[in-house]
């Protein structure tokens, strides 16, 4: 069965680029697309241990009577098709719920921020609460279309930064795109994170999928990220017990997307949990 990515439209030219994106990452990944057109301001997303409510501003809301055929002039002008979510049930009259049983879910940067907070890398409260509460990893876009060509997992050792690397080896073998691995060794040597993945007997899959293995003990972090090519899908653990918790969501997010537009595909803590 084909994944499913989940993609809240927004009728205006920066909603018009995050779509290009989901179509972009559906045709790379085989994936169906499922689109939200919002008739209301807000919707709410019951997971298993949390309910977010996702509070849109005006913009979702633009011009409703061309955002469908907006949507599937982009679509199938691309040779796709899409599935249409209407929601079948309401908290309120004015709060629709919406599925939440999806493979990946694309966003940008923000969802009820500013949109000129985008550019800077601000990653809105909305978004951090989904990506810690689903099951599903969230594709978090540059402000305008860029294709990918390779992917870069970011591994710092951590359980979630694992999964992080179970899904690159997953994704490069489906679209066939190279792999590539960002460390920071932190004080530790190369030996302590190969240890790691012998224990999680992921080495030979290591051996067979990743073109390079990236491991950087001198210079900063922030520093290190100049490497990073600007054509990769950048894989993430978030929420992890190693640097990349920081990175992700804390204090250096706004100086790291700055310096690098690359889309980002976040996991997030209960990545690949079985109901």
């Amino acid at each position: 069965m084909d994944s499913q990515l989940f993609h809240i439209f927004r009728n205006t030219p920066l909603g018009r680029e995050t779509l290009l994106q989901s179509i972009y990452f559906s045709k790379q990944t085989n994936a169906s697309l499922n689109i939200y057109i919002p008739k209301f301001i807000k919707f709410l997303m019951y997971f298993d241990n949390d309910v977010v409510q996702v509070d849109l501003d005006e913009s979702y809301l633009s011009s409703p009577d061309t955002a469908l055929d907006r949507v599937k002039n982009l679509v199938e002008s691309n040779g796709l098709s899409a599935n249409f979510i209407e929601p079948k049930n309401f908290t309120a009259s004015t709060l629709p719920d919406i599925p939440v049983n999806f493979d990946f879910m694309c966003s940008p940067r923000s969802i009820s921020d500013l949109t000129s907070k985008i550019g800077l890398g601000h990653i809105g409260t909305r978004v951090r609460r989904i990506v810690q509460s689903a099951k599903f990893p969230v594709l978090i876009t540059t402000p305008v279309y860029s294709e990918w060509n390779n992917i870069t997992v970011f591994f710092g050792g951590s359980h979630n930064s694992i999964k992080a690397l179970k899904l690159g080896i997953r994704l490069s073998r489906l679209t066939g795109k190279e792999l590539f691995i960002f460390t920071q060794l932190d004080g530790k040597k190369r030996e302590h994170y190969q240890e790691i993945l012998e224990k999680e007997e992921l080495q030979k899959e290591i051996n067979l999928m990743v073109t390079k293995w990236n491991f950087y003990g001198s210079k900063s972090f922030e520093e290190n990220l100049y490497n990073v090519p600007h054509d990769s899908l950048a894989i993430v653990g978030a929420y992890g017990h190693s640097v990349i918790k920081n990175i992700i969501f804390g204090s250096k997010m706004e100086k790291i997307q700055s310096t690098i537009q690359n889309n980002f595909l976040v996991v997030g803590p209960n990545y690949g949990q079985v109901s």
